[in-house]
């Protein structure tokens, strides 16, 4: 270790940092070319062999160009993902499908004859209180 000082080691780590950083701002816009609806295949390869021929060049003028939409389509991206997330909860945690769901089948039931009318009143009462 005497031959490798600390401030060396300090200097590795921060470019192993950089080197880290970079991949993944390259594949944040490999993803983020691929998830915009709004450009053509042909612009999408275009802006691909851009940033994979020209990786620093091409991931900077990118950034520079759709900075703002890319900020935009993960915001985008986030909202439907929690909008999924609460409805799946909601559904999750209703106890056997919503009101008009349960409504439905109890009168199905009843029209089959397999529960009263008497029956039927009561499962009502009790799922809609």
């Amino acid at each position: 270790m005497d031959d490798y000082p600390l401030l060396n080691i300090f200097w590795t780590m921060l470019w192993l940092f950089l080197w880290i950083m970079w991949f993944f701002l390259l594949f944040k816009v490999i993803t983020d070319l691929f998830r915009d609806h709004s450009l053509s295949g042909w612009a999408k390869a275009g802006w691909l062999i851009f940033v994979l021929l020209l990786p620093f060049l091409g991931v900077f003028v990118y950034l520079i160009a759709r900075g703002r939409s890319m900020g935009e389509r993960d915001m985008k991206q986030a909202q439907e993902n929690e909008a999924a997330f609460r409805e799946y909860v909601q559904k999750a945690a209703a106890p056997g499908g919503d009101a008009a769901d349960q409504l439905h089948k109890l009168s199905a039931l009843k029209d089959k004859g397999d529960i009263t009318q008497e029956e039927f009143n009561q499962a009502k009462a009790k799922l809609l209180a």
